[in-house]
């Protein structure tokens, strides 16, 4: 991955949670981390 690659992938990441602190209150953002960590702990079910 390139400087700038990786520079416009954390700045579109920054922007996608600018946009939902604004529109939603950081609503999506907990919905994906709940999601993800559900995620975590079905895959350590199957270690």
């Amino acid at each position: 991955m390139t400087n700038t690659i990786a520079f416009y992938l954390g700045l579109v990441i920054l922007v996608a949670l600018g946009l939902d602190f604004v529109f939603n209150d950081f609503m999506a953002s907990l919905f994906m981390a709940r999601k993800f960590l559900e995620l975590l702990n079905w895959i350590a079910f199957w270690r």
